[in-house]
């Protein structure tokens, strides 16, 4: 059974969010401070994590910053973050950096357990992907969370790998916008699909030659986007 750790100062909340887990099956470890959930993430290598964003030390977005960095062996892990905040720009935050899902305080722990079934299956049907994924003169590294063009690091957010692994489900394939936000994204209500218009222009801008002419990344008018990944010095479709 998946391993999950919760990363939570509120006592009644944590014990709360463990007894449900465990009762679901789960092998629960928790942490109420920033520095000791990011040892426990390094040393138990969950499968998911839970992470609440005020806590005393750390707070949550750094905590996910860290977690999710490229050096890490954590940056692959979903993680879900807990607010008493419902400000939108504290969810394009943390989505943002990285987190796989946000729910806000209060909360049922009912839909808690949905959405992390659904993290969990994306999860799992991400295991079965390439590790990498390449395109002209660009390397993707998924594992790793590092990316290349010719050679040449480049550095990259969290979402952007998300985004790039949708692609490499299905290279050559039209993906739609919805698709999109489901997939890479996985929050129904945010953000919307002018978003993902944004985030494909800043990809272009990191990995295409021309952003402005893309080789790779092509808009498929009135449909979404689609991934070419001929090799450097082929033709394209």
């Amino acid at each position: 059974m998946s391993r999950i750790l919760v990363i939570e100062d509120d006592a009644s909340i944590r014990l709360g969010l463990e007894d449900t887990l465990r009762a679901k099956g789960y092998r629960v470890t928790a942490a109420t401070r920033g520095a000791a959930g990011l040892e426990l993430a390094e040393r138990e290598r969950p499968d998911l994590i839970i992470l609440d964003i005020m806590l005393p030390d750390i707070d949550g977005f750094e905590v996910c910053r860290r977690l999710k960095s490229g050096a890490r062996a954590t940056a692959g892990t979903p993680i879900i973050m807990l607010s008493a905040r419902g400000a939108e720009l504290d969810r394009v935050r943390g989505l943002e950096l990285g987190a796989d899902d946000y729910v806000t305080k209060p909360f049922s722990l009912m839909e808690l357990l949905a959405r992390v079934t659904a993290v969990l299956r994306r999860q799992a049907r991400a295991a079965g992907e390439p590790a990498v994924l390449e395109f002209g003169d660009v390397r993707i590294d998924f594992a790793r969370q590092t990316a290349h063009k010719a050679g040449r690091a480049v550095e990259l957010p969290a979402r952007a790998f998300a985004i790039l692994r949708v692609f490499a489900r299905r290279p050559g394939e039209v993906v739609t916008r919805d698709v999109l936000l489901e997939e890479a994204w996985g929050y129904e209500r945010y953000p919307n699909t002018r978003t993902v218009d944004n985030h494909l222009v800043k990809l272009r801008k990191a990995l295409e030659d021309e952003p402005e002419r893309p080789r790779h990344l092509i808009t498929v008018h009135g449909s979404g986007y689609r991934l070419l990944v001929e090799r450097a010095g082929a033709e394209p479709e």
